[in-house]
C-alpha cells in the first residue's frame, strides 16, 4: 500500500519490464500476491507506451539489458518525464558498471540477476517508503511556499516566483511561440509553457530551424547529450514529441507546428498541418 499527496491509501502501482517471459510473469504474480497493482511489459518501447496511456506508476522494476530500447534509455526517459516514479534495475554482472551509472542518474536500486523474490520485495518496500517520505516533504514545501505567498500579498510586496517576460535579441520567435534559450523560457501566446528540460531543448532545436527535418538520433544527441541507435532514438523522441504537441497544439492529433516527415524525423512549420 502507498499514500498519495492527499493522504489517501491506495495500492502501489508497479510496472515490471523484462524481455524474459518467465522472469516477467513470475515476478508479476509474486507482486500481485503482495496486493500490488501490477502491469508488465516485454520491452522498453512497450513500457513507455504503457506509461503514456495509463495512470502514473509508483515504481518500475526494469531489466537493464533488453533488445531495442534498453533499461538505461528507459531510465533516462522516466527521470525526465515521471521523476516521482521509483526505479529498480535488474542487471547481469557484466552490466554492473552501467547499472551504477543509472543509479547516479536517479535509479533507486539495482539487483543482480537472477535476484530472489524476497530480495526484490525488500527493495520495492524500501523504494516505496522513500517515495512516500519524499512526497510528504514536498507537501510541506508546497504548504510553506503557499504561506509565504499569502504573507507577501498581505504585506503588498511582489509575489515569490513571478517571472518577467523574456525580451531582447536573444529571443527566437515562430508564430505565437517565443523561445528564450538563456532564461530557459518558452511561451505560447504570451503564456509560459510548462516544459521539461528535454522538451525545451527539442523545441528550441526545432523553432530555431523552421522546416529543417531533424532525425531522432540527432535530437537525442542535442537534447540529452548521448548516442543511441535509430530504434531507441525513435522511441525516446516519440514520447517527447507527443507531450510537446499536447502542450503546444490546439488539436495534437492534427498538429500545426511540430510535424513529422515520415521515415525521416520531425520539423517545425508555420505552414499548417503536415503528414503524420
Amino acid at each position: 500500500m502507498a499514500e498519495d499527496m492527499a493522504g489517501r491509501i491506495h495500492k502501489a502501482r508497479i510496472l515490471v519490464v523484462d524481455d524474459e517471459a518467465n522472469a516477467r510473469v513470475s515476478l508479476g504474480e509474486a507482486l500481485r500476491l503482495e496486493e500490488y497493482d501490477v502491469a508488465t511489459a516485454a520491452s522498453g518501447e512497450e513500457a513507455l507506451s504503457l506509461l503514456e496511456k495509463s495512470e502514473p506508476f509508483d515504481l518500475v522494476v526494469l531489466d537493464l539489458k533488453m533488445p531495442g530500447m534498453d533499461g538505461l534509455e528507459v531510465t533516462e526517459v522516466l527521470r525526465e518525464e515521471w521523476p516521482d516514479t521509483v526505479i529498480i534495475l535488474l542487471t547481469a554482472f557484466g552490466s554492473l558498471e552501467t547499472a551504477i551509472r543509472a543509479i547516479r542518474q536517479g535509479a533507486h536500486d539495482y539487483l543482480l540477476k537472477p535476484a530472489a523474490i524476497p530480495e526484490i520485495l525488500e527493495s520495492i518496500r524500501g523504494g516505496l517508503n522513500e517515495r512516500q517520505q519524499e512526497q510528504k516533504r514536498q507537501q510541506l514545501v508546497n504548504q510553506l511556499q503557499q504561506t509565504l505567498s499569502e504573507l507577501a500579498e498581505v504585506e503588498g510586496v511582489e509575489g515569490v516566483g513571478s517571472a518577467s517576460s523574456p525580451q531582447g535579441d536573444r529571443l527566437t520567435r515562430a508564430g505565437e511561440i517565443v523561445v528564450d534559450p538563456q532564461k530557459h523560457v518558452a511561451t505560447l501566446n504570451g503564456e509560459p509553457l510548462d516544459l521539461t528540460p528535454t522538451e525545451f531543448k527539442i523545441l528550441t532545436c526545432l523553432v530555431q530551424t523552421p522546416d529543417q527535418v531533424w532525425e531522432p538520433q540527432e535530437l537525442v544527441r542535442r537534447a540529452q547529450g548521448y548516442e543511441t541507435d535509430a530504434w531507441g532514438a525513435r522511441a525516446i523522441i516519440r514520447v517527447h514529441i507527443r507531450r510537446l504537441r499536447k502542450k503546444l497544439e490546439k488539436d495534437p492529433s492534427n498538429p500545426q507546428y511540430i510535424l513529422n516527415k515520415r521515415g525521416v524525423g520531425y520539423y517545425f512549420s508555420l505552414k499548417g498541418p503536415g503528414e503524420e
